[in-house]
């Protein structure tokens, strides 16, 4: 499995006990969802290896408490430490309406009720406090802040945003 065609599940923070159980800060709204997962990637010298889970359960909100098949001592547990986890993009929850995962968008269009196509989205800065679409119109770097008033649709039929920017942003680049 390549990174590309996963996603960022959380790390690995800490041991939860000496029998090799740790506790895997989770990257989420709704850790729930991935409470009884069958195995995860972890990240290991930039190789993502499966491992597979005989339990686990929440434990304070963000955090997973997880057993892993074949890890029964606290040293094998600190060799996973601070290791990232990751699950197939299959298993994202499917979103709908003007909800949509940033790499879902990468690709798409960007549409302004105004000014019509303004170009196609080469990537999200998700880097500064407000989230940026990054669009390359004609060669050149659009940078739009993804603020919800902003955005009028995201029609995943017809690949685009419609969005309702203000006036000057576009221009500006232009």
């Amino acid at each position: 499995m390549r990174k590309e065609e996963c996603f960022y599940l959380g790390k690995i923070a800490k041991k939860f006990s000496f029998k090799g159980e740790v506790l895997a800060y989770l990257d989420t709204d709704e850790p729930e969802l991935y409470e009884n997962l069958e195995s995860v990637f972890v990240e290991c010298n930039k190789h993502l290896v499966p491992f597979f889970i005989e339990s686990s359960s929440l434990h304070k909100n963000d955090f997973l408490r997880i057993r892993f098949e074949d890890i029964n001592t606290e040293e094998e547990a600190d060799a996973l430490m601070g290791n990232d986890l990751y699950l197939p993009l299959k298993m994202l929850p499917k979103l709908s309406g003007n909800k949509f995962y940033f790499h879902e968008v990468i690709g798409f269009e960007v549409e302004d009720k105004r000014l019509g196509i303004v170009g196609e989205i080469q990537s999200i800065n998700d880097t500064t406090a407000q989230p940026l679409f990054e669009v390359l119109k004609d060669g050149t770097e659009i940078l739009i802040p993804m603020i919800d008033h902003f955005l009028i649709k995201i029609d995943r039929e017809n690949k685009k945003v419609i969005m309702d920017l203000p006036e000057g942003l576009i221009e500006m680049y232009l």
